[in-house]
């Protein structure tokens, strides 16, 4: 069988899941569902046609950097799921259908990985993404990655205006001492 044909049934198949996750947010572009959506769509694309790459050429310096992000992109979603845990307080009672369970936080979270970056589970989905479009990096490849990062940063823009919404001026003094995506820089 051919190989985008392969490709095209693969990606069919595992964005049912990611449909379902995405179910309720898909009807309103003022949440930061509707646009987490299409991020996760086209990194699933790039796995999807990349896989094949993970392990060709294994110590060029595409793969190297690609295995660094692809590393740095576990431990921003481990922190930020047991803070979420630890800190945040959850209200299953918070009226949201665009935030799933662990994030019905009631309190801002500002420790661990949240003391320097807002969005951690974002960053992470970043790195993931570049490091993914750095198994195969064609011209393509940084098409989709490139959209990817777009619809992360339109994600985190609408989630920042939630938060102002639901923890205002506190969120809006977090805003002052951290970055979105990568500590100290962005």
């Amino acid at each position: 069988m051919n190989q985008s044909i392969i490709n095209i049934i693969a990606f069919a198949i595992c964005s049912i899941p990611v449909i379902y996750l995405s179910w309720r947010s898909l009807g309103s572009y003022k949440n930061h569902g509707f646009f987490r959506f299409f991020a996760w769509e086209l990194m699933l694309w790039l796995l999807v046609s990349n896989i094949r790459f993970w392990f060709k050429d294994p110590l060029s310096l595409h793969q190297v950097f690609s295995w660094i992000l692809l590393l740095l992109s576990v431990y921003p979603v481990l922190d930020a799921l047991y803070r979420f845990k630890v800190s945040g307080r959850i209200d299953r009672g918070r009226n949201d259908p665009a935030l799933f369970g662990f994030e019905h936080t009631t309190k801002l979270i500002t420790t661990g990985v949240y003391r320097f970056i807002r969005h951690p589970m974002y960053a992470a989905l970043l790195y993931l993404a570049w490091g993914i479009a750095l198994k195969n990096p064609t011209a393509l490849s940084l098409v989709y990655v490139t959209g990817a990062s777009i619809f992360l940063y339109l994600t985190v823009r609408m989630e920042e205006r939630e938060n102002l919404a639901y923890f205002g001026d506190q969120y809006r003094e977090y805003m002052k001492h951290t970055r979105r995506f990568v500590p100290w820089i962005w």
